[in-house]
Parts: structure tokens; sequence; C-alpha cells
């Protein structure tokens, strides 16, 4: 069990060691930092925008987090925001014609990314891992939350 849980530790670590790197090169580019590819990617697929809540969530980042992100964005013109009367973190959040066009081109890359790291697994095998995956978040989150289940017999 001890081996199984470094193994797992030690994958998650490099993987997210990783990412990081390639995420940093490249959205250095732009003069960004490397968790803004995932607020940028999000904000391409919801192309009627999202408000600064939605976008927490759909990236699973915390409000302060999304508001310098946002704020940072919006000083580089890549993204607007479109007031909705009740305070700007209800404001829609949207992409500007640069901000889809470096949205594109980030979206070539991350693809480049994904089918490089997945290199060697078919079809069934990736839907498989990302299955596992989910379920080991899902797990993970419930346990962060909620404390270990022996804990709670204490």
């Amino acid at each position: 069990m001890v081996k199984r849980f470094e193994r797992f530790s030690c994958a998650i670590s490099e993987i997210y060691r990783c990412w990081h790197k390639i995420a940093y090169d490249e959205m250095g580019k732009y003069g960004l930092r490397g968790p803004h590819v995932i607020y940028i990617t999000a904000l391409y697929r919801y192309s009627d925008g999202l408000n600064a809540k939605q976008l927490g969530q759909v990236c699973n980042r915390d409000k302060a987090d999304i508001s310098r992100a946002i704020t940072l964005m919006e000083k580089k013109d890549i993204v607007y925001k479109t007031a909705s009367g009740t305070g700007s973190y209800r404001a829609r959040i949207s992409l500007t014609q640069e901000g889809r066009a470096m949205a594109e081109r980030i979206i070539g890359k991350v693809m480049q990314a994904v089918e490089v790291g997945g290199k060697g697994l078919d079809e069934e095998q990736r839907e498989v891992f990302y299955e596992a995956l989910d379920l080991i978040a899902e797990n993970l989150r419930e346990i962060s939350e909620n404390g270990l289940p022996s804990e709670k017999a204490e």
C-alpha cells in the first residue's frame, strides 16, 4: 500500500511539475503565467462568457486567483467585462478578438501536448485512465472536505 502511495504521489508530482513548466513556457510568450491557460481555454469554450464565480468553478480556482487573472488579462486586452449591474464579480467575462486568436493558438499547443503526453495509450486505455483519475479526484476531494473515515469515528 505504501509503495502504491509513493508511486501515485511521485507520478502526480511529476505530471504537475511538467504541466507547470510547459504552461509557464508557453504562456510566458504572452506575458502571462502558466495557470492562465486554463482560464483562456475555458473562456474560449464558453464563448458567451462566464462571470468570475462561474470561471472559478469551471477552472477549480479560488476567487482571489480569478480576480488577479482577470485584471491582468484585461490590461493585456485578452478579455473584457460586460457589466451585469450587480457588481464587477458578476460581470460576464469574454475573450476579445485578440484573446480568441490567442486562445486558438494556445489550444493548438494544448492539443499537441496532450497528444504527445498520451503517446502509447490507445483510446480504451485513455478512457479508463480519465475515468480513474476523475474517481480518484472525487474521492480525495471528499477526504479533504470531510476528513478520513477513521477520523470521523474518533
